[in-house]
């Protein structure tokens, strides 16, 4: 048992604006982040042709924003400890900012990359440097409420995303895509320019410790392409997503390897581990986001293979968990301050697994109403579940340790959200060669004529249905960790 230091009560008190004020300021720049993550899905096709780009060109502005995402989260703690959250998230809603300006002025599908990659560099920061001013603020007693405040947009801004693209593709030009993001990163960078509190001592002689950057992001970055590679061609069978993966997996265990050497200098300290709410609340965090992720990719295709909606009309369909999130995180916060995340997460798991699994019955015409109701009890699953295991984490920890936490959380859900994108990409992908030869694994994935879906949907409803049994495996594996969790907010904070 490893001694926990007990963090003294905020003196923020959240009857007052100032909690309020930067927990909106927090929230508009991780909607911003968010959302301009899925909203370019819908536009690839637009792109390519606007650009004249191949389709496997056009992928990299996707792949350019997540891998520049993945690379950047491991800095966040050592650049909040050296320069203070809010001078950090003013550069980063900046970064991102002007990235999408020049995204909606590239004239090439090159140029389009690059500056993408500068969205990436700014919108990877806002989400752990958002997290850390939050949990500075409200200190331990209401860390499940605060918590949930961020939780919100990260699920209506992962459905309005694709509603907002097909919307600006159907009625507009592409560039608008990316315009959108300017009145708001506009807006929030004044806001958190008066509204954020100021920190009047920052770590000036901290040093950065760049091998560590260099090993940790590096890895991070190749994982994710590898694993990225490996869900668009169904398995590890090419160079770039074995290569990938083996060189991610080898920088990162580098990394473990120089940490331990230096101890409380690395980039992330492996000593948070030695808390037990840290560590359990970090695995169960993982594994939710492994599931979590998979099935945000399912459910899209599905809408789209099997049924034939559109992309706006896929969007309005996975509102259902938007709105389950939407109901069950403020309950989840509250009841987690009050008895403990060991006693709200396995319950938010348990929802999470009965609506998935009415997805492992799915046919071809299955009732929308069905499928309506599955989806929003997995919202309810979800928002009892990945907020108020993150604010377990953050509980059981020393406030100067803020900056790092957040770190790791973020680096260790962008592991598990990529892995559980890969694996169920390649599962259905597979599931389709295997039962539909004459497809091949991604055929059926692509534009089809409508005869030729309705007339496989049967068959593709139940390569859906199999992969989902999947998913809901992925998820019950989270009930174990979850089950440790602090039951009472005394073992949170470590008495």
């Amino acid at each position: 048992m490893s001694t926990q230091t007990v963090i003294p009560p905020s003196t923020v008190d959240e009857k007052k604006p100032g909690l309020v004020a930067i927990g909106a300021v927090v929230v508009i720049g991780i909607v911003l982040s968010i959302m301009d993550a899925t909203i370019v899905n819908v536009a690839t096709r637009t792109l390519g042709t606007e650009l004249n780009a191949s389709l496997a060109a056009v992928q990299w502005v996707l792949t350019g924003y997540l891998l520049a995402v993945a690379a950047v989260i491991p800095i966040s703690g050592w650049a909040v400890e050296r320069f203070g959250a809010k001078r950090v998230w003013i550069a980063a809603l900046a970064l991102f900012t002007a990235g999408s300006a020049a995204s909606g002025l590239a004239w090439s599908v090159e140029s389009l990359i690059v500056f993408r990659v500068l969205q990436g560099i700014g919108g990877g920061l806002l989400s752990p440097v958002g997290q850390a001013v939050l949990a500075k603020a409200a200190g331990p007693e209401r860390m499940g409420r605060v918590m949930s405040m961020v939780g919100l947009p990260m699920f209506f801004g992962s459905v309005a995303g694709p509603i907002v693209g097909g919307l600006i593709v159907q009625t507009t030009s592409w560039r608008w895509i990316f315009f959108v993001n300017l009145p708001l990163g506009v807006l929030a960078m004044w806001l958190a320019h008066r509204l954020l509190p100021r920190e009047t001592v920052a770590r000036q002689g901290n040093k950065l410790d760049a091998r560590g950057l260099a090993l940790l992001s590096g890895g991070m970055a190749a994982f994710v392409y590898g694993l990225s590679e490996a869900g668009s061609t169904g398995g590890f069978g090419s160079a770039g997503a074995l290569g990938g993966v083996i060189t991610g997996a080898v920088l990162i265990v580098a990394y473990v390897v120089h940490a331990r050497i230096r101890r409380g200098r690395a980039l992330i300290e492996l000593s948070l581990f030695a808390h037990r709410g840290f560590t359990t609340a970090t695995i169960t965090n993982f594994v939710v986001a492994v599931a979590l992720f998979g099935m945000l990719i399912l459910l899209p295709l599905y809408w789209q293979v099997v049924r034939g909606a559109t992309p706006l009309e896929t969007g309005l369909l996975m509102v259902p968990q938007a709105l389950g999130a939407a109901a069950a995180m403020p309950l989840a916060g509250r009841f987690t301050d009050r008895l403990g995340s060991g006693f709200v997460v396995p319950v938010g798991v348990a929802l999470a697994l009965a609506g998935t699994a009415v997805f492992t019955q799915v046919g071809a015409d299955t009732p929308y109403w069905v499928l309506a109701g599955a989806l929003f009890l997995v919202g309810l699953g979800l928002g009892g579940t990945i907020m108020p295991s993150m604010a377990a984490a953050y509980a059981s920890m020393p406030q100067s340790l803020m900056p790092k936490v957040t770190g790791a959380l973020n680096a260790i859900q962008r592991l598990g959200s990529s892995l559980g994108t890969a694996a169920m990409a390649i599962a259905l992908q597979r599931g389709i060669a295997a039962d539909l030869p004459s497809l091949g694994g991604g055929a059926a994935l692509g534009p089809m004529p409508t005869e030729a879906r309705e007339a496989l949907a049967p068959a593709l409803a139940d390569v859906f249905g199999t992969t989902f049994w999947l998913a809901l495996a992925l998820a019950a594996c989270a009930l174990v960790p979850a089950l440790l969790l602090p039951r009472r907010r005394a073992e949170q904070k470590g008495k």
